[in-house]
């Protein structure tokens, strides 16, 4: 069967499509069948979205790319952070702290990075017997993240080891990037040993059914500039999700790889004001 872009979420957006039909006209088209199967195809007026994902399964939120070169600001805090629910017995994941942050104590997330999160750890629990995955770090403000690279620059002779990242170019700020450890890591410093742990060498192979994404894979140190951290996931959505994992990617590629299929589509006359949202500066 050959499909273009991703089958479960090609057919998910299908049925929303057809379900608001009457909202999206005759602008918007997904299609259509071959002798082989079936080939979805994006279309606004015509033009192509050539893009392994579909434009209608992307949020730009939530796929936004944070590093170095993609800074976010100092009063930048997302709009929905809720307290993730700490008792596994009730949908939740156990804390390894209880950070303080400004105003904030706890761990915090997005609310669809807490869901889906609660969610994978219910499933690793019941399906695969991990029982004692803890939440170590979830969302971090500028000015905690500020706190943190500073004090590893002095404890280091002022050396970016790689470790931590600096003020703005922290996953943790957008409130979607967490760190996920077993019980025998939650007391200890983390290196990227931890991926010999079955546990995390579950998450890299099922967190994209619930919309994660192994934030710093191994091998990738030089385009993320970020050392190997197996316990750090970040959730961009399902359909991203599995793109990014299913090829060895890393946020940083499929950044690039959108943008040029960004390129192509105004190129080919698509309409601006329909990936302006995914255009960073």
């Amino acid at each position: 069967m050959a499909v273009r872009g991703i089958k479960r979420a090609a057919l998910v957006t299908m049925a929303l499509c057809l379900s608001l039909g009457i909202a999206l006209g005759e602008d918007f088209s997904i299609f259509d069948m071959e002798d082989d199967g079936l080939i979805f195809e994006e279309t606004y007026d015509d033009v192509p979205w050539d893009f392994p994902v579909l434009l209608s399964d992307l949020d730009p939120e939530l796929i936004r790319l944070v590093n170095r070169d993609h800074l976010l600001s100092s009063d930048y805090v997302p709009d929905n952070l809720v307290r993730v629910p700490k008792d596994p017995a009730k949908g939740g994941i156990r804390w390894a702290v209880t950070p303080s942050d400004g105003k904030l104590s706890g761990q915090y997330l997005r609310a669809e990075a807490a869901e889906a999160l609660c969610a994978m750890n219910a499933a690793m629990r019941e399906v695969s017997g991990f029982r004692d995955m803890y939440l170590k770090s979830a969302y971090r403000s500028y000015s905690k993240q500020r706190t943190m690279y500073h004090n590893r620059l002095a404890s280091h002779n002022g050396r970016d080891d790689g470790w931590v990242s600096m003020e703005g170019a922290s996953d943790h700020q957008t409130g979607l990037g967490c760190d996920v450890v077993p019980r025998n890591w939650k007391d200890r410093s983390m290196n990227e040993t931890m991926m010999r742990e079955p546990e995390c060498q579950w998450m890299a192979e099922h967190c994209h059914e619930y919309g994660f994404i192994i934030r710093y894979p191994a091998d990738k140190n030089d385009i993320t500039g970020i050392n190997t951290e197996p316990w750090h996931l970040r959730y961009v959505g399902v359909p991203a999700a599995t793109y990014i994992m299913t090829n060895g990617l890393c946020l940083e590629e499929f950044y690039d790889e959108l943008q040029a299929a960004i390129g192509r589509f105004l190129d080919a006359g698509g309409n601006p004001a329909l990936v302006r949202d995914f255009i960073q500066d």
